[in-house]
Parts: structure tokens; C-alpha cells; sequence
């Protein structure tokens, strides 16, 4: 027997799998790697509960005035980068790791990626960067020029940056079990005194300052990977942005409440994230985000949503409403903010959603993907 598409009884389709991961699954699949509702549902529920005993006790990770820097689980504990209190002086640490596919792309490879994405985290916190490590899991099997080509990558990029590769660590594993080669970094940062940046400082009437245009790193990944073409050329916007954030804070420190760059589930993710752990709505304008004419294209191709496609050199910030036309201009003055632009605003309607304004003069919800659209994308 078939049904009207042609398909047979469902006796045959045994084998068949859904293209999204199901929610309610007890093996890891790729989607919860993936920066949207799987990756917050495994925090949430596994690590946080996990972790509850090893959570900062009362008078740790407060900041000048006494205030808890660290947050509700949920806010500012799940923030780009944790800053503790370290004697008199407030330290913003992170870590992060990274299993690229393939390791060289346009504009890029894992080797900036790990340090400029480790930068950027702390950067997000106000902090100035200033020690990394580098620990490297290798296949059996890996030729050492690939390795050396990575390596000087990193070290290439931390000498831009200015900071320091400290220490490191090194393991082997039999092949086939590592694609190449994977790399762990964390980061030191110092925050200057008086510099308050955190997902919970976010408030209604805050503008939405976006950077640049968004998509180019996920695609660029993508096109290499698969071997696509999109109509034009498309390199990774990967770069570091601790001097756009020393810039925008030169402008205003108390006007700039909370930085986050937009990786791993994009733009919505970064939205919807905000949303919750300011408990504010987030109201902005789809035709002010802008997407490069390629990205487009491969999106439209492949039935993506650009607000979806991981970024690595992009950040939204959420700004004062009085402040907002000096930090953008301090944007603008800086090379990795000329195309930044204001895209909306936080509300007090509707707190915890992300709503669009479409071309079309209509609205609709946008929500965080559920799992992985581009796996292996940083």
C-alpha cells in the first residue's frame, strides 16, 4: 500500500531517522553541541545541578559595590566568561574548545580561531586579555606539517592580539579517534575598575548595537567542507575584538551594560539568551541586520536562517539608550566596527521573548534553534 506521496506502508520505513534530534533522548547527539535549545537543556539539567556544590560561595565573585558578579543560574553564570575577585583585583576567565571541520578555511583556521574566540570571550566581560593556554588533542596519524601550520596560526594570532600562550598540554589518541586534531583554550583577563558587562545589566530601552554583518564564518566552514559555491566569495569574519570593546567602553563604561558575541547558534541564540537572563523583551528589525549578499544566497540555497549561522568575529552590544550614539560612533571609528548598526531595543513587553519586525510590516517570534544546523563550525 502507498500514500498520496508515493511512499510505501509504514512497515518499510523502518531505518528512517528524523532529520531533528528528538528531545527526549538519553545519548548525546550533535545538536547538543550546537549553542541552541539542546545545549541550554544540557547545562541546565545535567552541569548546573552537577556542579551546585562547586558554585561560588557568598562573598566570592562580587564586584566593588558588593553585588554578585556571577548572577542567577541561568544569567550571568552562563555568561561568555566568569569574573572572580582575586585580592583586590577582578579576573574574567574562560574556556573554550574547538573541533573545526575541516581545520583550514577561508579566512581562517582552528589555530586563529582558538585564540581570537577565547579573546573574544573575555572582551565580552570588559575584561583586557592576557594569558591563554593550549592543550591539543592529535590522531595518530596527523602529519606534523598540518600540526605546524596550526600552531603557528596560534601563535601568529596571540602575537596580534597581544597576548601571552602560557602553558599548554599535549595528548595522543589511536586513529580515527580525534578528525585531526581538537584544541582546548582558556583565558586570563583583567577588568578594569569601574567596567560592569554582563548578560543581567541588559535593561529596557537599551539599543541593540550589532558590529557587522553576520553569517560569513558558518558558510565559509560550510562551502569548504561540502565543496559549494554561493555566488561570491565568502571568508570568515574571525577576528579579535578586545579593541572594539576597549574603544566602546572609552565611550561610555557605564552606558555599555552587556556584550555577547553571537557564535555557536548565531544571532537569535545571543537574543534569546539576553532576553532571559535580563528577563527583558527584545523587539528588532530583520531588514536593519545585515547579511551579505552570499550568505543570502547559501542560505536561501540550503533553507537556513542567517540569524541562525554561527558568527566568529561579530559582537551585539546593549547599550544605554543616552549612550548609544557615542559608542556607535566609536564603532565606526574602529576597523572591526565600521559597519556596526543599531538593530533594535529591549522592552519591558513581552519579557523573555525576541520578537522580529518583518519586511512585510508583520511580526513573528524568534526563537534559538533546536540543535545543530552546521555541526563542527568552531
Amino acid at each position: 500500500m502507498t500514500d498520496i506521496a508515493g511512499v510505501t506502508s509504514a512497515t518499510d520505513l523502518t531505518g528512517w531517522t528524523c532529520p531533528a534530534p528528538l528531545r527526549d533522548h538519553e545519548r548525546i547527539v550533535l545538536g547538543h553541541g550546537g549553542g541552541g535549545v539542546l545545549s541550554g537543556e544540557l547545562v541546565e539539567h545535567l552541569f548546573l545541578p552537577a556542579f551546585a556544590a562547586a558554585t561560588p560561595t557568598d562573598g566570592e565573585g562580587r564586584d566593588e559595590h558588593g553585588r554578585d558578579e556571577h548572577g542567577p543560574a541561568g544569567g550571568d553564570r552562563l555568561a561568555d566568561a566568569a569574573v572572580v575577585r582575586i585580592g583586590g583585583t577582578r579576573v574574567a576567565f574562560t574556556t573554550d574548545s574547538y573541533v573545526v571541520r575541516p581545520l583550514f578555511f577561508p579566512g581562517g583556521s582552528i589555530g586563529e580561531l582558538a585564540v581570537h574566540g577565547t579573546v573574544n570571550d573575555l572582551a565580552c566581560r570588559g575584561a583586557r586579555p592576557l594569558a591563554l593556554s593550549a592543550g591539543f588533542i592529535l590522531e595518530e596519524g596527523l602529519e606534523l606539517a598540518v600540526l605546524a601550520r596550526v600552531a603557528e596560526a596560534m601563535g601568529r594570532a596571540a602575537a596580534a592580539v597581544g597576548v601571552r600562550l602560557v602553558t599548554g598540554d599535549t595528548k595522543v589518541v589511536e586513529r580515527g579517534l580525534a578528525d585531526g586534531l581538537y584544541v582546548n583554550t582558556s583565558g586570563l583577563g583583567l577588568v578594569p575598575p569601574g567596567v560592569d558587562v554582563r548578560p543581567t545589566r541588559a535593561a529596557p530601552g537599551d539599543q541593540i548595537i550589532l558590529s557587522g554583518p553576520i553569517g560569513a564564518h558558518g558558510i565559509a566552514v560550510l562551502s569548504v567542507r561540502e565543496n559549494l559555491e554561493f555566488g561570491g566569495d565568502v571568508r570568515s569574519d574571525t577576528a579579535p575584538l578586545h579593541g572594539l570593546v576597549d574603544a566602546m567602553l572609552a565611550a561610555s563604561v557605564p552606558g555599555v551594560h552587556a556584550l555577547r558575541d553571537p557564535t555557536r547558534g548565531g544571532l537569535a541564540t545571543t537574543l534569546c539568551e539576553i532576553a532571559t537572563a535580563a528577563r527583558v523583551g527584545v523587539d528588532f528589525t530583520e531588514s536593519a541586520v545585515p547579511v551579505p549578499p552570499a550568505v543570502e544566497a547559501a542560505c536561501g540555497f540550503l533553507g537556513l536562517d542567517p540569524l541562525h549561522i554561527a558568527n566568529e568575529g561579530r559582537l551585539v552590544a546593549f547599550v544605554a539608550a543616552a549612550d548609544a550614539d557615542a559608542v556607535l560612533a566609536a564603532m565606526h571609528a574602529h576597523p572591526d566596527g565600521r559597519e556596526a548598526t543599531v538593530i533594535g531595543s529591549l522592552t519591558t513587553d513581552h519579557p523573555g521573548m525576541v520578537v522580529a519586525r518583518t519586511a512585510f510590516g508583520g511580526t513573528r517570534i524568534v526563537d534559538r534553534p533546536l540543535g545543530e544546523q552546521l555541526p563542527r563550525i568552531c
